[in-house]
This record gives C-alpha cells, structure tokens and sequence, in this order.
C-alpha cells in the first residue's frame, strides 16, 4: 500500500501565497491546494486591464536588497536585451548560478516574457509645484520652498540632532526624530494622514520603522551627494536606502504577469489552484490546524480541505473569526480590534497631460509616481503607468494615469458610483493643475479592501496572536495581511520561503518569519 501524501493548504493566490506554493512543491513532497478568495492572481500585486490599458494597483517596483528574490523572479521573467539589461548582467560574474539562467533571448519587441530594466522617478507635488522625492537640497527645492522656509528646516532639524525625541511613541516622533519639526509637517504630516485617515501621533512608530527604515536627512544628502559622480552598482543597489534606488525591474505588462507566469509554472507542476473559494473556517485543535473550509459562491460550493500544513495570507481579522472552536476570547477580542486602511484606483486615459501655471503642452510628466501633498484635494497618489512599461497603455500617444484614494471600506468615498468616482478624479487633476477636461478619453475604477494593515486600533496587543498563532505548529502566517505587517512584495516572498526553510529544516521557532521587515540585517545585507 503506498502512503498517503500529505496535504498543504494555502489561502490566497498573492505573491507570499504563490511563493509558498512554489518553494513547498520545489522542495518538499506535499501535494499543494490553493485557495483564491477572488477570480485573479496576485493579490493587491495583480494587474488590471482595462481595455489593453493595464493598471498596477499599487505601484510595485521590482526590487530587492535579497539576492535570493532577485534570483527568484528573474528565472521566471528574464532581464531584457538592452545596455542597461547587460549592465545588469554584469552583477551576476563570479556567482554560482550561470549567467544565461537569467539573461536570455529577451527583447521586449519581440516577446512579452521580460523583465525591464527603468529608471525611478518620483516626485512630491506640494504647493502646486513639484519637488523631488526624497526631497533634495538643490536650486529647485530652493526655489519652490523659499529661502525662509529653508533655513526653518534647517534649524528645526539642527535642533532635534541635538534633543532627539528620547521614546518614540508615535509615527509623528519617528519622523521628526529624522527629518525635524518643520519638515514633517512640511512634506510627512498630511500625506501620510490621508493615508491612514487618522492623525499622526495615534499610528505606532512600527509603521515608519518598516517603510522608512534607515532614511534620513544626511543619508538623502550623502546620496544626492555620491549621485553628482556617476557610479554603475547595478540594480541591486544593495548600499543605497530602499527610498533612494534609483532603478528598478519590472515586467513588460505589469507585476500581475509576473505572478500569473508563476501560477501557471505552479500548475504545470501538479499545484491545485481554485479560484472563488474565501475560506470562513479553520478547523483546528489546541496544537494543529487539521482542516479548512471555503465558503459557497456563485461559481463554487462550500467545500472542506483536510490539512497537514496551512499557510494563510489571509487577513488575521478574518482568519481568527473562522476558526472552529472559537479562539480564546483575549485573542478573538484583539483580533476585532484590528484596523484596515482600502484603496481606491481610478484610471484616467487622457489625449495629454497639461501643466500649469505656464500651461505649457507637456504630453506627460516622466514620473513613475506622484505623492500629492495637496490638502485641498482627496487623491493620495498619481500613477503614470507610461513610465511604468510604455506596453502598459493600449496606444502610446495617451496618456494613462492611476489616482489612488485612500478610505475605509464602506464609507463616503468607498460608496461613490465609478462616474462620480472618475468625474471626482478629472475635477482634482483639473484643479491642480495637471491635466484638462477636454483630455479625458475614458476611465475605470478598482476598489482593494484590506490593502493596509494599521498601526492602530488593537495593533498594540497584536504580539498575543502573534503568540497564539506560533503554538499552532502547522500554521504559518505569511505575507501581509497574512502576518498583518506592511510588508512590500519582496518582504512577503521571504516570509514565505523563510516557513518553508524552517520546516525542510524541522525548526519550530517561527521567530525568524516575523524578523522579516523587522530586523533590516536579515533580509538586506545578510
């Protein structure tokens, strides 16, 4: 009688549960059944096509100070046949892994299976002008700010190097311990509360500690400083700050298509992968988790799993209220307390962009993003998917914006018809000054719940799930929503191929799943 392979569940199909699921089936003998809640693959990381206009929710650069996720996604998609492609492929010389594993016949005119290679740019609009980001000490920013304003940043900033802020007990302390008083509220305070939808000082420093990291005032100048003389360190860039890299990967047709060519990878290797099937319960005793159920839907029934192992990317609200028995009532109590931040993407075809107050007859800004720090309007952030991959828009003459909103699932904002939605969208680009009315061609909106775990609420208590969670020794808490924690994408994968590593390994502490983002040594430079 042969024996009964054992079982791996995994809820969600983004890019933590999509690793998890090719790092299991690459290296361990469990059959692997995923769940996907919704019709697509990626997760907040999926694109969206709209009429071959293709969206990235988001804004996902390809970029890690891991060696070992640059390596993964290149042998899905490989890097592009450009100068800059083989500049890149100069980076893998004296490595163990061949050159041609990564760099192959892949020109982007030729095939959609690619990886390019761009460069960053992301500005500020503030003030109905345009400041770079991160904000840098040159003429421009001179000229926008004014001379007064200068010197205030400077002394502010000259004042907290001397006192810093002892306990930081809020994200407002985080940044002004770094950037000074005046700064904060200059170019951090409003934005980041449009983020969140609530102020500064109620946000745990947690949040600047994983987004931020090591940036600084004198790192952003010695940066600007090292940029006057031009040095090559590849895309990896593994000396230079995450919010300092100046290029990035990124697929041909947007970071969905990556996840999508690993999906169909993942089939082709025996991984069950099914689509429409939330799951709403967790069957599990004191020390295992042995089964789960997804719910019915219009496309499938309510099915029940048996499970040896369980990685959920789900979020860990909705995890523990499906669990069966209830969870502890302390646990359950903070787990109801836990706060999400939604978005909302408008995409805006446009004939052009126009900038005022010159009004000139610019076709498009060369931004891959921008931060709106404009109080008088509600759009956070403006995508230019042009500059993304020119093969992100349908017709290369248009232009193809993403307005990001930041709100909570269910209210004003979140309730808006697409139309006020987009007429809302044009009405903003038109009163900044960006674009024209008469430019607007078309439009489509995408609603994301749950896109941000908060750093308030009940997180400050999160540590006893965290605790119940660890107990449960086939469960493993990845990604995201999965462990609650703002990872990027890249942080997402190591969490999940660092679970597998512990169990090929038969290790128990989970600890170094939650280090991940946290301790910056171990995923960054080690």
């Amino acid at each position: 009688m042969t024996e009964k392979k054992k079982q791996a569940v995994i809820i969600g199909a983004g890019p933590a549960g999509l690793t998890a699921a090719y790092e299991l089936v690459t290296r361990t003998d469990y059959v692997v059944t995923i769940l996907e809640a919704t019709d697509q693959i990626g997760g907040i990381s999926r694109t969206v096509n709209y009429k071959g206009n293709r969206m990235d929710i988001g804004g996902h650069r390809f970029f890690s100070k891991s060696d070992r996720v640059m390596d993964w996604w290149l042998q899905f998609l490989p890097l592009e046949q450009s100068a800059q492609g083989r500049e890149i492929e100069l980076t893998y010389h004296n490595r163990s892994k061949k050159i041609s594993a990564h760099f192959a016949d892949a020109n982007p005119k030729k095939t959609d299976k690619v990886m390019l290679v761009r460069n960053r740019l992301s500005r500020i609009f503030y003030l109905r002008k345009f400041f770079n980001y991160p904000i840098k000490l040159n003429w421009n920013t001179v000229r926008n700010l004014g001379l007064l304003r200068i010197v205030r940043i400077a002394w502010s900033y000259l004042l907290i190097r001397i006192k810093p802020i002892k306990h930081e007990t809020s994200l407002e302390d985080f940044f002004i311990n770094r950037f000074g008083t005046v700064l904060y509220r200059t170019f951090f305070k409003d934005y980041t509360e449009k983020v969140w939808g609530v102020p500064c000082e109620q946000i745990k420093p947690e949040w600047g500690a994983q987004r931020v990291k090591g940036l600084s005032v004198t790192k952003a100048l010695w940066h600007a400083l090292r940029s006057i003389v031009p040095r090559d360190a590849g895309v990896r860039q593994k000396k230079t700050e995450t919010s300092l890299i100046d290029r990035f990967l990124y697929p041909k047709l947007g970071p969905g298509q990556l996840w999508e060519t690993v999906a169909h990878e993942l089939e082709a290797r025996g991984v069950t992968l099914l689509f429409n099937h939330p799951v709403k319960t967790i069957h599990w005793s004191p020390d295992s988790v042995w089964g789960v159920e997804s719910a019915a839907t219009s496309d499938s029934e309510s099915q029940h799993w048996p499970a040896d192992l369980v990685f959920s990317t789900m979020p860990v609200k909705d995890l523990i209220a499906g669990f069966e028995p209830k969870a502890p009532i302390e646990i359950k109590s903070v787990s109801d307390g836990l706060q999400y931040r939604d978005f909302i993407a408008v995409g805006v075809l446009l004939h052009k962009m126009k900038i005022r107050p010159d009004r000139s007859n610019v076709q498009m800004v060369p931004d891959n993003w921008i931060y709106v720090q404009e109080a008088d309007v509600k759009v956070g952030r403006i995508q230019v998917f042009n500059n993304w991959s020119p093969y992100m828009v349908n017709d290369p003459d248009k232009v193809w914006l993403g307005l990001e909103y930041f709100c909570d699932e269910g209210d004003a904002l979140w309730m808006m018809q697409d139309q006020e939605l987009l007429k809302l969208a044009i009405d903003e680009l038109v009163k900044m000054g960006l674009a024209e009315s008469e430019d607007l061609i078309d439009g489509t909106v995408v609603r994301m719940p749950k896109t941000y775990p908060a750093y308030f609420g009940s997180y400050e208590q999160f540590d006893t799930i965290r605790q119940f969670t660890d107990t449960i020794a086939n469960l493993f808490l990845v990604g995201r929503n999965g462990m609650h924690k703002y990872n990027n994408q890249d942080h997402s994968m190591l969490t999940a191929m660092t679970a597998v590593d512990n169990l090929v390994a038969g290790l128990t502490d989970k600890g170094n799943i939650w280090a991940v983002n946290t301790e910056e040594e171990y995923h960054e430079e080690s």
